[in-house]
C-alpha cells in the first residue's frame, strides 16, 4: 500500500487519524477506535511513506534525533496535521485527517450563543476537551465566522497551522510555532504591537501564556484559546492553579474581569456506530459567573449554568440527557461521558442509579 493508497482508504472512510510506524502495521482511527489493518509495511517502505509529507529540512531535523510537527496539503486534497517521532529507535508518525472546508457552525451542532461570543469586542473565549474531541475545528469554525461577518484583524499562532483562511471581510495573519514565531508567549507579546482586534493562540500550554493571553484581552483585544480541561469549572481551575501562588488572586481577578465563554466538548461515537455527534458545555462570562469566580466558589458554577438556560447556557449533563432523548447516543455513552454520572442516572429515572 503506497502513501496515497492509504490517505485515500482513510478519507474513504472517514477515519480521523492514520498511524505509521516502522517494524509494525499500518493503524487507523475511525469514529475513535483505533483499527490495526493487515498491511504491515517494510521499515524501507514505512520511512518512504512517512518522508511524502516532510520538506528535506524536516527530513534533516528528523534524522537528527527531533520530533517534527508539520501542516500540509497531500496530493488527496486534504489538509492534514502531522507529527513524526521515533520509538524504540524506529519512525513512527501520526496523522490527524483535517475536513477539506472549514465546517459552518450548523455542520458541527454548535449552540448559536458561540456566534454572540465571537463578536465581542475583548475578553477571553476557550475551548476545551481531552485530545480529538474537535478544539481546533470549533475554534476554526469561529474565525471563519468571523472572517464572514466581521471587518476584523485576525492574528492566529498555532503549532501547526492546520486550516487555512482566506481574506474575506478579515484580514487574517498565521503564524506557526518554530517558523514564524518561537513561542506562543512571545508571540501574544508580539501581536500586541501588530494591530490586532483578535488573536487565537493554539493552546494555554503555561503561566507565561495564560498571563500574556489575560494582558491582550484586558487591552481590548477578543482572544482564542485552548486548554485539556473537560469543563468550565475544571477550566478555571486549570487556570488559575497553573499560576505561582503568590500570582493567584492576581489571575482570579483578571481571569474573572476578561472571561467571555467556555467551551466544553467531546466527540461520542452514534447509537448507531456510524459516526460521532458533538456533545457541549457551555459557560458564559455573566456578572453572576464572574462574581462566582472572584469570590473562589468555583463548585458553584455548574449550578449556576444549570439554571441560566436563557443566557445560552447549558451543563454538559444537560446535553448528554437531550442527545440521549433524541436518539442520537446510547444510555451508557452518555453515562460513560457524564462528569457527574449519578446525577446524570436522577435525571435519566434511573432507579437506585442502576443500569
Amino acid at each position: 500500500m503506497t502513501f496515497e493508497e492509504l490517505m485515500d482508504y482513510a478519507i474513504s472512510r472517514n477515519c480521523s487519524d492514520v498511524h505509521i510506524t516502522q517494524g509494525t502495521n499500518l493503524a487507523v482511527r475511525r469514529f475513535g477506535v483505533l483499527h490495526i489493518l493487515d498491511e504491515r509495511p517494510t521499515a524501507e517502505e514505512a520511512e518512504a511513506m512517512i518522508y511524502t509529507i516532510l520538506t528535506p529540512d524536516e527530513i534533516k531535523l528528523v534524522e537528527s534525533g527531533k520530533d517534527v510537527d508539520v501542516g500540509r496539503m497531500i496530493d488527496n486534497g486534504i489538509r492534514v496535521r502531522a507529527n513524526v517521532y521515533h520509538q524504540r529507535n524506529n519512525l513512527a508518525c501520526s496523522i490527524r485527517l483535517l475536513m477539506a472546508e472549514i465546517p459552518e457552525f450548523e455542520d458541527l451542532g454548535l449552540p448559536e450563543v458561540i456566534k454572540t461570543l465571537a463578536t465581542a469586542n475583548n475578553g477571553i473565549i476557550l475551548v476545551t476537551g481531552p485530545t480529538g474531541s474537535g478544539k481546533t475545528t470549533t475554534l476554526s469554525a469561529i474565525v471563519d465566522y468571523i472572517n464572514k461577518n466581521e471587518a476584523k484583524h485576525v492574528i492566529t499562532v498555532e503549532d501547526p497551522i492546520e486550516y487555512i483562511y482566506p481574506h474575506n471581510r478579515a484580514m487574517i495573519h498565521q503564524r506557526e510555532l518554530g517558523r514564524d514565531v518561537e513561542s506562543f508567549a512571545y508571540a501574544l507579546h508580539s501581536a500586541l504591537r501588530e494591530d490586532p482586534d483578535i488573536i487565537l493562540v493554539g493552546e494555554m500550554r503555561d503561566f507565561e501564556t495564560i498571563s500574556a493571553a489575560i494582558t491582550a484581552a484586558e487591552t481590548g483585544h477578543l482572544v482564542l484559546s485552548t486548554l485539556h480541561t473537560q469543563s468550565a469549572a475544571q477550566t478555571i481551575n486549570r487556570i488559575i492553579d497553573g499560576s505561582p501562588i503568590d500570582m493567584q488572586a492576581t489571575i482570579r481577578s483578571q481571569f474573572a474581569a476578561s472571561i467571555r465563554g467556555v467551551i466544553s466538548q467531546q466527540l461520542l461515537p452514534t447509537a448507531d456506530g456510524n459516526g460521532r455527534v458533538l456533545t457541549t458545555e457551555i459557560m458564559v462570562g455573566t456578572n453572576a459567573i464572574k462574581s462566582l469566580i472572584l469570590e473562589d466558589k468555583i463548585q458553584m458554577i455548574p449550578g449556576a449554568i444549570q439554571s441560566a438556560a436563557q443566557q445560552g447556557m447549558h451543563t454538559l449533563n444537560t446535553d448528554l440527557q437531550k442527545l440521549y432523548q433524541m436518539g442520537y447516543i446510547s444510555r451508557q455513552t452518555a453515562i460513560d461521558a457524564a462528569y457527574d454520572p449519578n446525577d446524570l442516572k436522577k435525571a435519566l429515572g434511573m432507579t437506585n442509579y442502576g443500569y
